[in-house]
């Protein structure tokens, strides 16, 4: 179960850095850029929606948004793009 959780992990940080290079690629829209921007800034803020100081639901927000964000980010942004 464990080994499980730590692919899942590095999975998403190969996700993420393929989203930042994304980002920078100049044939991404607007949006995709704005939308993968909002991701890693509220990845990286130190205000959550929840604060984390609440048991159980403070980490629980960071679990579901970030994973979902990074999931939709790249369905906005074109395959041929992510492929490279």
């Amino acid at each position: 179960m464990i080994e499980i959780w730590k692919q899942q992990a590095r999975r998403l940080k190969l996700e993420t850095l393929a989203i930042y290079l994304a980002y920078r690629d100049p044939r991404v829209p607007w949006y995709p850029r704005l939308f993968a921007a909002c991701i890693v800034g509220y990845a990286f803020s130190p205000i959550d929606l929840i604060p984390d100081s609440i048991p159980i639901l403070g980490y629980l927000d960071d679990l579901i948004l970030i994973p979902l964000g990074i999931a939709l980010a790249l369905k906005l942004i074109s395959p041929a793009v992510m492929a490279e």
